[in-house]
């Protein structure tokens, strides 16, 4: 496994840029920042993200690994050590070329850093530092940084990096121990936690006003203090390759958020880009619907205030095939509903199918100054097509609706079933786009686009 010594950057750009396509912890900044004479650019807090706003408008970030020579041989990883695959580094000059050429172009809005693990993590987590101190305070870059804290490598560093990254990610890679210790050996749980641990510290100890000393490296020059990671955390899971139920992803997922204070967990599908023994063979392509209903579930937990136990359980451990985690959990529940828009409190109102976390905010505030009817919520951005199984407006359904679980099943799977399978039947692989409800062939409607926008589920 050699490094190409003789490619010129922009080969070099093609084989990292290509090798950190299944590196899905990357997402809108989560912070704001303005401008400062002398430097150039800012941070946009809800905006910068590798994928198409609502309104079409690409908004980007630079996304590369630093390397993808890696001393590990992760079964799962097509960057492995055994791995027969072109090879390339980059230096944080070129790094910091790339970034500031693409920023002056408009091509980008700020920079996700990976890599590889080069000879070492302490190694490669001083490439990533000299990379970051060279934008922010040699070429005065004030956009959006998120940056991959290597495993193994030294606090001190990984604490210096974090005074220049905006965003810091520690992939979890594989839910369980077991399944670590099966498809990466080399790898070890708590290796992975012990960072995680630092940055979600060091995250607190800033919004108390503490910048703990020895972060900063003795001899370097720096023209202001940073935040410590003001964007917080996140990491990722890979998705079936190994068999793990949804319930314990869902679990671990849960935890992370709880225990580890992190922004995001990130779901990817599992992509056999290995012939390993050890791999799932995966006849119908990668689990794409598997991960879309985690990803619903998760903004659940994190949004709508469920719980990993109440959306499923040991003798329930995975997510219905053709309905989505919500609309699976009223049916189960059927004794809770129907619900009236007109008494109802906020948290309640956010468990009805159809019903988001603005549109339960306006019919709170809007009831307070009179009666609401379902052309009133509908307004709001009620999704009623959803809603009108579970919900009633001044003591009145929607129409002729029987509370029986059997009638409202067939009626929610007419549209929901065509996206099942068109989710489950796509053969190739790409990121989840923010605002595409999932990998779906159809464009997506006007009433999708607003459950998007709105957060309605």
């Amino acid at each position: 496994m050699l490094l190409q010594q003789s490619m010129d950057l922009k080969e070099k750009l093609a084989i990292l840029a290509d090798a950190a396509k299944y590196d899905v912890a990357c997402t809108s900044s989560g912070v704001e920042r303005r401008g400062r004479p002398g430097q150039l650019g800012n941070a946009v807090y809800a905006g910068l993200c590798h994928s198409f706003a609502a309104d079409g408008r690409c908004i980007s970030l630079l996304k590369i690994l630093f390397t993808n020579q890696c001393v590990y041989d992760c079964r799962y990883c097509i960057n492995r050590r055994s791995n027969d695959v072109p090879r390339a580094a980059f230096t944080p000059d070129e790094v910091c070329r790339l970034t500031m050429e693409f920023y002056r172009r408009n091509y980008i809005e700020g920079l996700f850093l990976s890599s590889g693990v080069l000879k070492s993590p302490d190694y490669t987590m001083d490439l990533l530092y000299q990379t970051l101190w060279k934008l922010r305070y040699e070429h005065g870059f004030n956009g959006y940084i998120h940056v991959k804290a290597i495993p193994g490598a030294d606090p001190v560093l990984i604490g210096q990096t974090g005074l220049l990254a905006d965003r810091m990610s520690v992939n979890l890679e594989l839910p369980t121990a077991d399944g670590l210790r099966t498809l990466a050996p080399s790898k070890d749980r708590s290796r992975i936690l012990k960072p995680m641990r630092q940055i979600q510290l060091g995250i607190a100890a800033q919004k108390q006003g503490i910048v703990p000393a020895g972060r900063m490296r003795p001899g370097m020059a720096y023209p202001w203090v940073r935040q410590f990671v003001p964007a917080g955390q996140s990491t990722q899971m890979i998705v079936g390759a190994t068999q793990e139920s949804d319930y314990q992803l869902l679990a671990v997922a849960e935890a992370l958020y709880r225990n580890y204070d992190l922004k995001r967990v990130f779901y990817s599908a599992f992509v056999r880009v290995n012939d390993d023994s050890l791999l799932p063979a995966l006849p119908g392509g990668p689990p794409l619907l598997r991960e879309h209903r985690l990803y619903q579930a998760d903004w659940l937990m994190r949004f709508y205030g469920f719980q990993a136990g109440e959306l499923l359980s040991e003798e329930r451990p995975n997510f219905n095939v053709f309905l989505d985690p919500k609309c699976d959990w009223a049916l189960r529940h059927l004794e809770q509903f129907p619900v009236e828009a007109m008494t109802a409190d906020y948290g309640t109102l956010l468990r009805v199918p159809g019903i988001g976390v603005r549109s339960a905010k306006r019919i709170v505030a809007a009831r307070r100054g009179g009666r609401l009817d379902f052309p009133d919520l509908k307004k709001m951005g009620v999704a009623l097509k959803r809603a009108v199984y579970f919900l009633t407006c001044g003591g009145r359904m929607y129409g002729p609706v029987r509370m029986d679980r059997d009638f409202i099943t067939a009626s929610l799977l007419g549209d929901e079933r065509r996206r099942a399978w068109d989710i489950g039947q796509k053969d190739s692989y790409r990121q989840m786009s923010m605002f595409d409800d999932g990998f779906l062939n159809p464009a997506p409607t006007a009433d999708d686009r607003s459950a998007a926008v709105l957060g309605q589920m």
